[in-house]
């Protein structure tokens, strides 16, 4: 077989079209990947936000409507085992976000009543119900907390903190005049599918509050036999 002169080899290779979609693949390739995975992880991220912010508003919405008739009172008492049932329902609607493990979730009952040891309404954070594994600042509640006995009897002692409202300023919620509502916070460490390689550490904070439905006996959360286990937030479980 006759080789042909090296110019005439080149002008050949210069005419060549074979291969061609597959070199564009190959250099289009890295770009078209990159572009691909950011996108993918920005959309993430969205989902991730709308979930944890329907995991606080759901809570809310629940810790509002919760509570046992008390026998042929109008009243309801709120109980430990209707909190710790709230808590599971959004322990298990999160649980694809690893949210007892990634997230601080904190139940807040602000109220503004008159108990009985006082002369006058008062605003007051009365008690506190959380779980999740995270601690610490930004993790823990960023509105003002109480002590790990608060509400657990009708007494001064326990009664809470009192404050002028929750959230963010230009944001504060107050509880209405003789009622309380329900206040929650989530603060959950985003879960990047590519590590940070397009992204830096995420941490979503969502807050959502529900005035209380009903009637609601406001002197102490309720714990009869057999005696449930209080999600105290001095307490850090999944």
């Amino acid at each position: 077989m006759k080789r042909l002169p090296i110019p005439a080899r080149l002008r050949r290779l210069a005419a060549d079209r074979s291969g061609l979609a597959m070199l564009e693949f190959a250099l289009a390739l890295p770009v078209v990947l990159v572009l691909g995975c950011y996108g993918v992880e920005t959309a993430n991220l969205a989902i991730a936000n709308l979930r944890v912010s329907q995991l606080a508003s759901n809570l809310a919405d629940n810790g509002s409507r919760l509570g046992l008739m008390s026998g042929s009172s109008s009243t309801v008492q709120l109980r430990e085992i209707d909190i710790n049932n709230a808590l599971q329902a959004t322990r298990l609607q999160g649980s694809s976000l690893g949210i007892g493990t990634n997230a601080r979730v904190i139940l807040s009952s602000l109220e503004y009543v008159q108990q009985s040891y006082d002369t006058a309404p008062v605003m007051r954070i009365h008690w506190q119900r959380c779980f999740g594994l995270k601690n610490g600042t930004g993790y823990d509640s960023s509105y003002g907390t109480t002590g790990a006995s608060a509400g657990t009897d009708a007494t001064k002692a326990n009664a809470g903190t009192t404050v002028t409202g929750m959230g963010d300023p230009g944001a504060v919620v107050t509880a209405p005049s003789g009622s309380g509502l329900i206040f929650v916070e989530v603060n959950y460490d985003y879960q990047r599918l590519f590590g940070s390689t397009f992204m830096a550490p995420v941490k979503l904070h969502y807050v959502a509050s529900f005035i209380v439905r009903d009637r609601r006996d406001f002197a102490q959360l309720y714990n009869p036999s057999p005696a449930a286990t209080r999600s105290t937030c001095d307490k850090y479980t999944t």
